[in-house]
């Protein structure tokens, strides 16, 4: 297959790619506009593979998207374009409502008018894979139930409602237009070439550095926790596998509280004394609870039991054994997050 990609140097994108070229013999057409979190450092393993092409590119821009579709025909869209970080959405939503609504629509569009030419053949196998997040189901506070492909959405903040928004139009275009689509809602990602922005690498980070850990309200806040290369695998399994129209839930089976997320990367770095303790006996000295984001939901849960009975996918990551190889890879790849930081200094 020819396989479009939006967003793929981002965390989940170049995850993604990185697995389509390394176990299989498809082409990746990577699609990426390359703003803050879109990195090619993350691609430098397969960015001189033969069957792999960059197009850097706005994914709002119909114009060019049409003409990146008729150059290089894809059989199949993977689209992960997407603004992600939920305080940023906080602080300024106007982009998010630009690149996961206008930018999905234009996807959309795009992808109609290019299958409808394919349809005319008699050969289509197109399939527009739209890729989501477990945050449009909102918050579930203190109970124990699990969100499953037919949890209400119930957005908290200006990233998950933009996101719950392009939901329903690819939901939209497939019950209006048949566009043969599938979405996938996954549960919070961790694991190599994360932003450093985000919690996990913010935690390694500045326990490396010795400054504070930062920790909102009382750290009680429950996240299921998914190995962004067991992601990945799973995506491919639903792109190649999956029944058109349907949605799945992909997760780790890994709930844990952010101070538990907290103290065990804590524990990993006193193990092998790679941090920076300012003379105190364990990088937990560093913890610092902080004030409450705006919003913030309690607790996520995924119930991945769809895309086990229906397509076999489950992840092979512990949240133990993924961690312990993220917080080594931070250490042993330096180079890559110290060059981010520096740049947004």
């Amino acid at each position: 297959m020819k396989v479009l990609v939006t967003g793929g140097a981002g965390f989940i994108g170049s995850a993604v790619v990185r697995y389509i070229i390394n176990n299989t013999n498809d082409i990746v057409v990577n699609v990426d506009k390359l703003t803050y979190a879109g990195n090619p450092e993350s691609l430098r393993d397969i960015e001189h593979s033969s069957r792999y092409v960059f197009e850097k590119l706005d994914i709002c821009d119909m114009e060019q998207l049409e003409k990146i579709f008729n150059k290089h025909k894809p059989d199949v869209v993977m689209h992960l374009a997407a603004e992600s970080h939920v305080d940023r959405s906080i602080n300024s939503s106007e982009i998010f409502i630009k690149t996961n609504i206008i930018g999905t629509y234009t996807m959309l569009e795009v992808s109609r008018r290019y299958w409808h030419g394919l349809e005319k053949t008699g050969k289509s196998k197109f399939r527009f894979h739209h890729i989501s997040t477990d945050e449009v189901f909102g918050d579930l506070s203190d109970t124990e139930l699990l969100f499953t492909e037919t949890t209400a959405y119930n957005p908290s903040s200006p990233y998950s409602a933009s996101k719950a928004s392009s939901d329903h139009l690819v939901r939209a275009w497939h019950r209006t237009y048949g566009l043969p689509i599938l979405i996938t809602n996954c549960s919070n990602n961790y694991g190599p070439y994360h932003y450093p922005e985000k919690l996990i690498p913010v935690i390694i980070i500045n326990a490396l550095k010795g400054k504070e850990i930062p920790v909102y309200g009382n750290g009680k806040q429950i996240r299921d926790w998914l190995y962004v290369e067991d992601h990945a695998k799973a995506l491919y399994t639903v792109l190649t596998k999956g029944n058109i129209g349907e949605t799945y839930n992909i997760g780790g089976h890994n709930e844990k509280t952010n101070i538990e997320v907290v103290e065990l990367i804590c524990n990993i770095l006193d193990s092998i004394n790679k941090g920076q303790k300012n003379g105190k006996s364990s990088c937990r000295s560093l913890i610092k609870y902080v004030k409450d984001r705006p919003g913030h939901d309690l607790r996520y849960s995924i119930d991945a039991g769809k895309i086990y009975r229906e397509l076999g996918w489950k992840p092979q990551e512990t949240f133990e054994s993924g961690i312990r190889k993220t917080v080594e890879w931070y250490l042993e790849n330096k180079c890559w997050w110290e060059n981010i930081l520096n740049k947004n200094k």
